[in-house]
């Protein structure tokens, strides 16, 4: 058994959601839960199948998106990961949806922070153990990050 660290790619300006499903319809469900949730909202999607032909499974409305989603799963070789790449949208927005789709067995990670799988490799093949997302705490936040925090979600339009 050996394990490794890889890290996934995530455009500028976009976000990603890892996670592991199970059957080969999982990338025509995730593509339509994306565009259901988030019109106009630009993604590509990439499922590794893990039996018969095991082939990465991509669909998705933006080339770069869907391509950096496919290098993804291809450097993870996880067999039943999914990584969904997004811009001009955000995992909030379709997080619950992801997690509701039949197919979908757990979420890893949704982000646009660095990440890291932490894979592990056997005869049989590899697995996701877990993941390395973003950065480990520096402090705790005082009020002046308390009035920042309040102030950002109001700027881009979460909170009134």
């Amino acid at each position: 058994m050996e394990f490794l660290s890889v890290k996934l790619t995530i455009p500028d300006g976009a976000n990603l959601i890892l996670g592991q499903s199970h059957f080969i319809k999982t990338v025509e469900d995730l593509y339509e839960v994306m565009v259901t949730n988030v019109p106009g909202g630009k993604f590509g999607v990439a499922f590794s199948e893990a039996s018969g032909p095991c082939l990465v499974r991509a669909e998705g409305n933006d080339d770069q998106l869907k391509m950096a989603a496919i290098y993804n799963i291809r450097d993870i070789a996880c067999g039943h990961a999914f990584c969904i790449v997004m811009r001009d949208c955000f995992p909030i927005n379709v997080l619950n949806a992801v997690k509701a789709c039949p197919e979908v067995a757990t979420v890893f990670c949704a982000t646009a922070n660095p990440v890291e799988v932490i894979v592990c490799r056997t005869e049989q093949g590899q697995g996701i153990m877990g993941v390395i997302d973003g950065f480990p705490p520096k402090g705790v936040e005082g009020p002046e990050d308390v009035t920042a925090r309040k102030d950002f979600l109001r700027k881009i339009g979460y909170k009134l």
